[in-house]
């Protein structure tokens, strides 16, 4: 029997969108919804393995329905912006596999899954209907199952006729019937008032149909349940009408033309352009093409590339390799006085939003027509890194990054290298001590939980939880998903102060993450010799500019918590030092904001000292500078720093739990109350739709294709990565350029002193006792002088006996 397989896109990308933490691909566009749809996709089509496979969405809220009763759906919040700009990559995604994406005016993918689901049961296929909305169960017939999910986007129950009348008690098109009598609160589907599911269930089996209920009202006992069954009687036809599914709509074409059509190589290009590195890897099992032998005159570089021109003579002079750094941890030196060009950085400086970088790519996109980029030997590398300098060094000088590359990035690579062959220290008896003194508060917190809860459960389970909250302690549910009453970290924030538990639950979180993620992961990482811990700094990574790290990433310890603290007071001052130093740029985003927009107010708050937060919680609000709140500060805060990231209406509303339309107040009035960086932002978006990029002060360029995209959200990611990206990528620059100042002033002056580890706006050291004084000069001369800028650029300089005692 053929299997026919259609997806509920809508129901399961919502769910991908909310289970997923927000992720982001290079170039800046939200991706965690189709990061977990894709993964969950491409699981169902191995395990299904479906001859026929279609997804349905819903086209827009107007349908048949809305026409029938105006409020049906009427209580749901606008989709977030960072949900429906990822609807386009959805279509992509589903089109580089020949999978038919479907919606229709007027209807809902209910409606389309319930025409196709039928009509394939009919025609003799297994039909399934995968999905995360329970209205689709009505479909279950011979021949149609439905697959519901439980947990999350991948944990599935699969509901045939049995499993559906075991729990119902019923046939499955009699969920209709029970919507019709109790309605449905996340469709707004009113129902009769007083009658939820048992009252429901009990009438429909006794009566047999909501008609037949609604004909026998007389016979119903309780007064109450009487009179709204009469005078509510059309409104629960009503009702049913809207839960009922039509599985007659028009135009659709039938089962036997849905068959899937990959095209591998527009599937890896899609994964690799959005980062979806874990999709690729699984689709790669499902649908890449067998490899063909290759002949060994197929391993060569074909010779005929264009003669040496006047760049090629010059760079020349110039040791050319793909990758330096990784060359100075194979041991190899660079002493001939001859400067090194990094072709790794080359092609970062000019795709900065790519996942990788290999001669193959390169080679394609600079000798297109000549060469084989896919089977190099190791002579045909080495010919091509050297015939690759030259048009790349061309490139970025016609770009204007020339500058970037040779005084920022290639001169940062011995100042990394340095840093990860020092490490920084780690205490391995602390790190023993502090694992078992957490392992002993987390059993602390478990005993302090069972003992409010009055039983002992799975705290980690969050139905059991929810059970324990909701039910056991009566506490009011904030938020309502399809398995139950939702217990994340946002609703705990909600119910913080209504009971002692939630304090013990959210700590309890913590600290238990703490230990798995940091103090039994670093514990691997210890140098047996050293007793260091020797990160990465990953130099090509980000689209702004950014460092990061790995192997363990250190730029992800909670700064100001106490939970960080404790990670942080681990890393010590090695053997021959006496303390940890940690210099940190103050605001330096904000004030570069303040620079850029030439915003007066903001320049005065800089120039004269004063707490911007505090002085923008004045303004927005309208209260004297010395009336300000630590509520209103902490408001002001978070839309200071909001609108350095481009942050949505959404989005500052999730972070103050406050509404949208609060929020929206908000970021309008900061915007009236600063209207230089109003303009600043317009300025960035409207060059930004003239050249296609934006760059930084230091001319570091990021591409910006989605800025000409028609899709209005797609277009309107990008508009917002135009504003931060000058913002986030100069503060990168100068950061940068700091630690190679710092570096060589520490080097001239021939102190012990040394750079560790830079986090995002921290310089850490290990320093001894003597030579504080002249490092922390050294330090204020080569990170406030770094730039200079309408505003002080300020540095806070902190030591102590670890980094936590530092910061």
């Amino acid at each position: 029997m053929k299997r026919f397989v259609i997806l509920d896109g809508s129901s399961l990308f919502f769910r991908a969108f909310f289970a997923i933490p927000p992720l982001t691909a290079p170039t800046g566009e939200y991706t965690n919804a189709i990061f977990g749809f894709a993964t969950m996709f491409l699981k169902l089509v191995g395990e299904l393995k479906p001859d026929e496979l279609v997804i349905a969405f819903d086209k827009s809220r107007h349908t048949f329905r809305t026409e029938l009763y105006p409020d049906y759906k009427g209580t749901r919040d606008k989709t977030p912006d960072e949900l429906k700009s990822q609807i386009p990559l959805l279509q992509e995604f589903a089109a580089t596999l020949g999978v038919t994406f479907l919606e229709k005016d007027n209807y809902e993918a209910d409606d389309i899954i319930g025409t196709l689901a039928t009509q394939a049961a009919a025609a003799g296929y297994e039909a399934m209907v995968v999905t995360g909305d329970r209205d689709a169960l009505q479909l279950v017939r011979p021949n149609l199952r439905v697959l519901m999910t439980k947990k999350g986007i991948t944990d599935l129950k699969v509901y045939d006729e049995a499993a559906f009348t075991e729990e119902y008690q019923m046939p499955p098109l009699k969920l209709i019937d029970l919507k019709g009598l109790m309605g449905d609160s996340s469709d707004n589907i009113p129902g009769v008032p007083g009658v939820g599911p048992k009252t429901a269930t009990k009438l429909l089996l006794e009566y047999g149909s909501l008609e037949n209920v609604l004909d026998h009202v007389a016979d119903v006992k309780g007064k109450k349940l009487k009179e709204n069954l009469t005078t509510f009687a059309d409104q629960a036809r009503l009702s049913k009408t809207l839960a009922t599914i039509n599985c007659v709509v028009p135009d659709l074409a039938a089962p036997g033309a849905y068959a899937m059509q990959p095209d591998f190589a527009r599937f890896t290009a899609f994964c690799q352009r959005y980062n979806l590195n874990a999709v690729l890897a699984r689709g790669k099992k499902l649908f890449a093409p067998a490899e063909p032998a290759k002949k060994p005159e197929e391993l060569t570089l074909t010779a005929d590339v264009p003669p040496l021109s006047t760049i090629e003579v010059e760079a020349a002079d110039r040791h050319v390799v793909f990758d330096w750094k990784a060359c100075l941890k194979d041991g190899m030196t660079f002493d001939d006085g001859k400067p090194v060009d990094d072709i790794k950085l080359m092609a970062y400086l000019l795709h900065p939003e790519a996942s990788e970088y290999t001669i193959p790519a390169l080679l394609a996109e600079f000798f297109p027509e000549n060469v084989q980029p896919d089977a190099l030997s190791k002579e045909d590398v080495a010919r091509a890194i050297e015939r690759l300098a030259a048009p790349m060094r061309a490139r970025l000088a016609a770009l204007g990054l020339t500058n970037v590359y040779e005084t920022i990035e290639l001169p940062l690579v011995p100042v990394l290298f340095s840093m990860e062959q020092t490490g920084v220290y780690v205490n391995r008896e602390h790190l023993a001590q502090k694992a078992e003194v957490i392992g002993d508060k987390i059993a602390g917190l478990e005993q302090d939980i069972y003992t409010l809860a009055g039983k002992t459960f799975k705290i980690n389970s969050p139905k059991q939880l929810a059970g324990v909250l909701f039910d056991d302690l009566g506490l009011p549910p904030v938020k309502k998903t399809k398995t139950g009453y939702s217990t994340n970290a946002e609703v705990l924030e909600q119910l913080r102060y209504q009971h002692p538990i939630i304090e013990c639950i959210l700590a309890y979180r913590l600290w238990t993450k703490l230990k798995s993620t940091y103090l039994d992961g670093i514990a691997g990482l210890i140098d047996e010799t050293t007793n260091r811990v020797h990160t990465s700094f990953n130099q090509t990574v980000t689209a702004t500019g950014r460092l990061s790290s790995s192997d363990p990433n250190l730029q992800n310890i909670p700064v100001r918590t106490e939970e960080g603290k404790a990670i942080r007071a681990l890393f010590e001052p090695g053997e021959g030092y006496d303390a940890m130093l940690s210099a940190d740029y103050s605001q330096i985003e904000l004030r570069l904001l303040a620079h850029l927009s030439q915003d007066a107010n903001f320049i005065e708050a800089f120039r004269e000292g004063q707490d911007i937060h505090a002085r923008t919680a004045a303004e927005v609000f309208h209260v004297p500078l010395a009336d300000v709140t630590p509520e209103e500060r902490r408001k002001a805060k978070a839309v200071n720093f909001g609108i350095v990231y481009g942050i949505s209406d959404f989005g500052l509303s999730r972070d103050l739990h406050i509404s949208r339309k609060e929020a929206a107040g908000y970021i309008d009035e900061y915007f009236t109350r600063y209207p230089g960086v109003k303009a600043f932002m317009d300025r960035v978006v409207e060059e930004a739709h003239k050249t296609g990029a934006v760059t930084t002060m230091y001319g570091r360029r990021r591409e910006l294709p989605a800025i000409h995209s028609k899709n209005f959200n797609q277009r309107s990611l990008a508009e917002r990565m135009a504003m931060n990206t000058p913002i986030q990528g100069t503060a990168a620059d100068i950061i940068k350029l700091a630690m190679i100042r710092a570096d060589r002033m520490l080097r001239a002056a021939n102190v012990k002193s040394r750079i560790l580890l830079q986090v995002h706006d921290e310089l850490v050291l290990e320093v001894v006792d003597e030579e504080i004084p002249q490092v922390k000069e050294i330090l204020k001369e080569a990170m406030e002088h770094a730039a200079e800028l309408s505003v002080p650029l300020v540095i806070d300089i902190n030591v102590g006996k670890n980094w936590a005692e530092a910061k």
